[in-house]
């Protein structure tokens, strides 16, 4: 499996800065993977020109990209994915790993953050106006992306999160990190190998791949 190659066309494609890649897995081994890219840009919304008016630019939405290659365990995605991370100069790579949340007793906030996973950033109930407003935030071409999300509803899932720095916003930064080279990014291989899942159903663990030396608000 190879992420990195995917996200740099991505990148290269888009020509703008890139905030953060989200990945997310259904707790289910050989299920399709849902990439989210959140960029950071502000275009022109449509080609329209009116005269003497100046029509804002809207920001760029996200892409959900959905990523087919075959895997058996979840050691194989993780390995791709610091890979990618690594390649693209990230300080660190988050997994974290979430229980069902049609299970007795899961909360509203473990069911809303099981949305923003798969991408779903609102539209709920039957407000045309708010529907509309979610989907201009996300360009999809994730086609299975609803119904993986709601098999994640019931079995679980794990999410991982990286911000890069090559083709990303944190290449702005005054020199952060010495182990980057010129362009952002790192040469592989990433050195870092991936940790074993916790027995439970929830856990958080975060690799540490570069050094920061400023303090970033989360």
């Amino acid at each position: 499996m190879d992420l990195f190659d995917t996200l740099h066309d991505q990148i290269d494609a888009m020509q703008v800065p890139l905030y953060a890649v989200t990945v997310t897995a259904v707790a289910r081994v050989d299920t399709p993977l849902v990439a989210l890219l959140h960029w950071h840009g502000f275009r022109r919304a449509t080609p329209l020109r009116l005269p003497g008016i100046e029509l804002p630019p809207r920001p760029v939405p996200s892409s959900a990209l959905q990523i087919d290659a075959r895997w058996l365990t979840f050691d194989t995605i993780e390995r791709a994915l610091l890979d990618a991370a690594w390649r693209l100069g990230a300080w660190d790579l988050e997994r974290v790993e979430a229980r069902a949340c049609n299970e007795i007793g899961a909360s509203a906030g473990e069911a809303l953050a099981c949305r923003k996973a798969f991408g779903d950033f609102g539209g709920y109930g039957d407000d045309r106006a708010v529907h509309r407003a979610a989907d201009a935030q996300l360009v999809d071409g994730a086609p299975d992306r609803d119904a993986l999300m709601h098999l994640a509803a019931e079995r679980g899932y794990l999410r991982w999160q990286f911000r890069p720095v090559k083709g990303g916003l944190w290449r702005a930064l005054d020199d952060p990190d010495d182990t980057l080279d010129a362009d952002g990014g790192r040469r592989p291989p990433c050195p870092v190998a991936p940790q074993p899942r916790r027995a439970g159903e929830r856990g958080r663990t975060v690799y540490r791949l570069g050094r920061v030396r400023r303090i970033l608000l989360r």
